[in-house]
Protein backbone atom coordinates (compact mmCIF):
# COMPACT_ATOMS: atom_id res chain seq x y z
CA UNK A 1 0.00 0.00 0.00
CA UNK A 2 1.55 3.44 -0.89
CA UNK A 3 1.87 6.04 1.93
CA UNK A 4 1.43 9.51 0.74
CA UNK A 5 2.61 11.77 3.98
CA UNK A 6 1.06 15.10 4.39
CA UNK A 7 1.74 17.75 6.63
CA UNK A 8 0.43 20.99 7.92
CA UNK A 9 3.18 22.51 9.67
CA UNK A 10 3.74 25.73 7.24
CA UNK A 11 6.24 28.81 7.77
CA UNK A 12 3.80 29.81 9.89
CA UNK A 13 3.50 26.99 12.60
CA UNK A 14 7.57 26.81 11.91
CA UNK A 15 7.76 30.80 13.27
CA UNK A 16 5.32 30.48 16.07
CA UNK A 17 5.67 27.01 17.00
CA UNK A 18 7.29 27.27 20.77
CA UNK A 19 4.44 30.54 21.09
CA UNK A 20 1.41 28.24 20.15
CA UNK A 21 2.60 25.27 22.36
CA UNK A 22 4.36 26.64 25.28
CA UNK A 23 3.66 23.55 27.74
CA UNK A 24 6.53 21.41 25.21
CA UNK A 25 9.35 24.25 26.24
CA UNK A 26 8.82 24.67 30.21
CA UNK A 27 12.17 23.12 31.58
CA UNK A 28 10.33 20.94 33.68
CA UNK A 29 8.50 18.72 30.78
CA UNK A 30 12.06 19.72 28.68
CA UNK A 31 14.66 18.76 31.01
CA UNK A 32 13.08 15.56 32.46
CA UNK A 33 12.74 14.35 28.70
CA UNK A 34 16.56 14.72 27.60
CA UNK A 35 17.74 13.20 30.94
CA UNK A 36 15.71 10.11 30.23
CA UNK A 37 16.87 10.35 26.14
CA UNK A 38 20.50 10.74 27.11
CA UNK A 39 20.71 7.99 29.72
CA UNK A 40 19.27 5.84 27.04
CA UNK A 41 21.44 6.91 24.39
CA UNK A 42 24.62 6.83 26.39
CA UNK A 43 27.58 7.64 23.32
CA UNK A 44 25.51 5.85 21.13
CA UNK A 45 24.15 8.16 17.95
CA UNK A 46 20.44 8.64 17.82
CA UNK A 47 17.78 9.17 15.44
CA UNK A 48 14.27 11.35 16.21
CA UNK A 49 11.42 10.99 14.15
CA UNK A 50 9.67 13.78 13.62
CA UNK A 51 12.18 15.96 14.68
CA UNK A 52 10.52 19.39 14.03
CA UNK A 53 12.55 22.37 15.24
CA UNK A 54 14.60 20.45 17.43
CA UNK A 55 12.95 21.07 20.97
CA UNK A 56 14.86 17.85 21.93
CA UNK A 57 17.67 17.21 19.36
CA UNK A 58 19.64 20.53 20.01
CA UNK A 59 19.88 19.87 24.24
CA UNK A 60 20.42 16.11 22.95
CA UNK A 61 23.02 17.20 20.80
CA UNK A 62 24.29 19.99 23.91
CA UNK A 63 24.16 16.87 25.85
CA UNK A 64 26.73 15.36 23.41
CA UNK A 65 24.54 12.50 21.43
CA UNK A 66 25.02 12.41 18.12
CA UNK A 67 21.36 13.22 16.59
CA UNK A 68 19.99 12.71 13.31
CA UNK A 69 16.33 13.14 12.64
CA UNK A 70 13.81 13.15 9.89
CA UNK A 71 11.15 15.74 9.69
CA UNK A 72 8.13 16.43 6.98
CA UNK A 73 7.80 19.69 7.45
CA UNK A 74 10.89 21.73 5.72
CA UNK A 75 9.58 24.93 7.13
CA UNK A 76 10.19 22.89 10.44
CA UNK A 77 13.48 21.65 9.94
CA UNK A 78 15.04 24.71 8.85
CA UNK A 79 14.73 26.14 12.47
CA UNK A 80 16.66 23.69 13.53
CA UNK A 81 19.99 25.37 12.14
CA UNK A 82 18.82 28.72 14.04
CA UNK A 83 18.56 27.16 17.81
CA UNK A 84 22.05 24.93 17.52
CA UNK A 85 24.89 27.10 16.09
CA UNK A 86 28.09 24.98 16.32
CA UNK A 87 26.32 21.90 16.78
CA UNK A 88 25.40 19.99 13.21
CA UNK A 89 22.31 17.61 13.25
CA UNK A 90 21.57 15.72 9.84
CA UNK A 91 17.89 16.05 8.89
CA UNK A 92 16.81 14.62 5.74
CA UNK A 93 13.15 15.55 4.69
CA UNK A 94 10.64 12.72 4.19
CA UNK A 95 7.94 10.76 6.33
CA UNK A 96 8.76 8.97 8.93
CA UNK A 97 7.12 5.78 7.84
CA UNK A 98 9.08 4.98 4.90
CA UNK A 99 12.16 6.97 4.75
CA UNK A 100 15.86 5.89 5.40
CA UNK A 101 18.78 7.72 6.54
CA UNK A 102 22.90 5.60 6.75
CA UNK A 103 23.66 3.93 9.77
CA UNK A 104 22.71 2.75 12.52
CA UNK A 105 21.45 4.01 16.29
CA UNK A 106 21.16 3.27 19.45
CA UNK A 107 18.37 5.07 20.31
CA UNK A 108 15.27 6.24 18.02
CA UNK A 109 12.09 8.27 19.48
CA UNK A 110 9.05 9.75 18.62
CA UNK A 111 7.34 11.89 20.96
CA UNK A 112 4.78 14.45 21.27
CA UNK A 113 1.78 11.95 19.95
CA UNK A 114 3.16 12.25 16.52
CA UNK A 115 2.94 8.45 15.94
CA UNK A 116 -0.77 9.65 15.65
CA UNK A 117 0.02 11.72 12.50
CA UNK A 118 0.06 8.60 10.44
CA UNK A 119 -3.73 8.06 9.79
CA UNK A 120 -3.89 4.48 9.40
CA UNK A 121 -2.65 1.28 11.19
CA UNK A 122 -0.74 0.71 8.26
CA UNK A 123 0.96 3.81 8.13
CA UNK A 124 2.03 2.83 11.65
CA UNK A 125 3.18 -0.44 11.64
CA UNK A 126 5.67 0.73 9.05
CA UNK A 127 7.12 3.44 11.51
CA UNK A 128 7.57 1.22 13.92
CA UNK A 129 9.45 -1.22 10.96
CA UNK A 130 11.20 1.46 10.16
CA UNK A 131 12.67 2.16 13.23
CA UNK A 132 13.48 -1.31 14.14
CA UNK A 133 14.99 -1.42 10.71
CA UNK A 134 17.40 1.93 11.92
CA UNK A 135 18.17 0.47 15.68
CA UNK A 136 21.26 -1.29 15.80
CA UNK A 137 21.10 -4.55 18.12
CA UNK A 138 20.71 -3.74 22.02
CA UNK A 139 19.08 -0.48 20.75
CA UNK A 140 15.53 0.94 21.77
CA UNK A 141 12.76 3.04 20.59
CA UNK A 142 11.01 5.09 22.30
CA UNK A 143 7.40 6.79 21.64
CA UNK A 144 5.65 9.17 23.76
CA UNK A 145 1.64 9.40 23.47
CA UNK A 146 -1.48 9.86 24.86
CA UNK A 147 -4.14 7.73 26.10
CA UNK A 148 -7.44 7.59 24.04
CA UNK A 149 -9.75 9.46 26.06
CA UNK A 150 -12.64 8.30 25.22
CA UNK A 151 -14.13 7.64 28.74
CA UNK A 152 -15.00 11.80 28.26
CA UNK A 153 -17.48 10.36 25.75
CA UNK A 154 -20.71 10.52 26.73
CA UNK A 155 -23.25 8.41 24.51
CA UNK A 156 -23.75 10.22 21.57
CA UNK A 157 -21.08 12.79 22.23
CA UNK A 158 -18.40 13.28 19.89
CA UNK A 159 -16.27 16.05 21.21
CA UNK A 160 -13.65 16.70 23.97
CA UNK A 161 -12.47 20.27 24.82
CA UNK A 162 -8.75 19.86 25.80
CA UNK A 163 -7.95 24.00 26.06
CA UNK A 164 -9.85 26.93 27.16
CA UNK A 165 -8.13 30.13 27.62
CA UNK A 166 -8.43 33.73 26.71
CA UNK A 167 -5.67 32.97 23.75
CA UNK A 168 -6.81 29.33 22.73
CA UNK A 169 -9.75 27.20 22.43
CA UNK A 170 -8.42 23.45 21.84
CA UNK A 171 -11.11 20.35 21.30
CA UNK A 172 -11.00 17.19 19.61
CA UNK A 173 -13.66 15.70 17.36
CA UNK A 174 -13.94 11.55 17.29
CA UNK A 175 -14.83 9.39 14.78
CA UNK A 176 -15.24 6.27 17.15
CA UNK A 177 -15.70 3.70 14.28
CA UNK A 178 -12.66 4.86 12.17
CA UNK A 179 -10.43 5.70 15.22
CA UNK A 180 -9.91 8.89 13.91
CA UNK A 181 -9.78 12.03 16.19
CA UNK A 182 -9.55 15.58 14.94
CA UNK A 183 -8.18 18.14 16.49
CA UNK A 184 -9.14 21.67 16.22
CA UNK A 185 -7.22 24.70 17.51
CA UNK A 186 -8.35 27.91 17.65
CA UNK A 187 -5.56 31.22 18.50
CA UNK A 188 -6.23 34.55 18.82
CA UNK A 189 -2.55 36.36 18.74
CA UNK A 190 -1.91 39.86 18.40
CA UNK A 191 -5.38 40.26 17.99
CA UNK A 192 -5.56 37.80 15.08
CA UNK A 193 -7.76 34.85 14.70
CA UNK A 194 -5.88 31.86 13.74
CA UNK A 195 -6.91 28.43 12.86
CA UNK A 196 -5.36 24.98 13.02
CA UNK A 197 -6.66 21.19 12.34
CA UNK A 198 -5.60 17.99 11.71
CA UNK A 199 -6.22 14.30 12.09
CA UNK A 200 -5.10 11.79 14.17
CA UNK A 201 -5.59 8.35 14.26
CA UNK A 202 -5.10 7.04 17.91
CA UNK A 203 -4.11 3.99 19.71
CA UNK A 204 -4.13 2.06 22.57
CA UNK A 205 -0.72 1.04 24.22
CA UNK A 206 -1.42 -3.07 23.93
CA UNK A 207 -2.15 -1.98 20.38
CA UNK A 208 1.07 0.18 20.03
CA UNK A 209 3.16 -3.04 22.13
CA UNK A 210 1.71 -5.14 18.85
CA UNK A 211 2.88 -2.85 16.34
CA UNK A 212 6.44 -3.53 18.23
CA UNK A 213 6.55 -6.65 18.04
CA UNK A 214 5.26 -7.50 14.22
CA UNK A 215 8.86 -5.09 14.14
CA UNK A 216 11.19 -7.51 16.38
CA UNK A 217 10.89 -4.92 18.98
CA UNK A 218 10.95 -6.14 22.61
CA UNK A 219 8.88 -4.69 25.37
CA UNK A 220 10.37 -3.17 27.92
CA UNK A 221 9.31 -0.32 30.16
CA UNK A 222 6.25 1.79 30.42
CA UNK A 223 5.80 4.94 32.08
CA UNK A 224 3.31 7.81 32.91
CA UNK A 225 5.60 10.47 32.20
CA UNK A 226 9.50 11.49 31.23
CA UNK A 227 10.05 11.24 35.10
CA UNK A 228 9.35 7.25 34.98
CA UNK A 229 6.57 8.04 37.18
CA UNK A 230 4.01 4.83 37.03
CA UNK A 231 2.20 3.85 34.38
CA UNK A 232 -1.38 3.29 35.72
CA UNK A 233 -5.27 3.13 34.32
CA UNK A 234 -5.49 6.70 35.11
CA UNK A 235 -2.45 8.19 33.00
CA UNK A 236 -3.23 10.38 30.42
CA UNK A 237 -0.24 9.76 28.62
CA UNK A 238 2.93 7.36 28.67
CA UNK A 239 6.64 6.64 27.72
CA UNK A 240 7.06 3.30 26.41
CA UNK A 241 10.54 1.90 25.58
CA UNK A 242 10.97 -1.31 23.43
CA UNK A 243 14.25 -2.57 22.68
CA UNK A 244 15.58 -4.79 19.57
Amino acid sequence: MLIVADTRFDEWIADHYELLWPELFDPLVLDPAVRFLADLAGARPVLEFGVGTGRLAVPLAEHGCPVAGIELSAAMASRIDRGSPGRHIAVTIGDFATTQVAGHFGLVYLVRNTITNLTTQHEQVAAFKNAAEHLEPGGHFVVENYVPQLRKLPPGETTTVFSATPSHLGYEVYDVAAQIAVSHHHWMIGGELRSFSAPHRYAWPAELDLMAELAGLTFQHRYADWNRTPFTGESPSHITVWQK
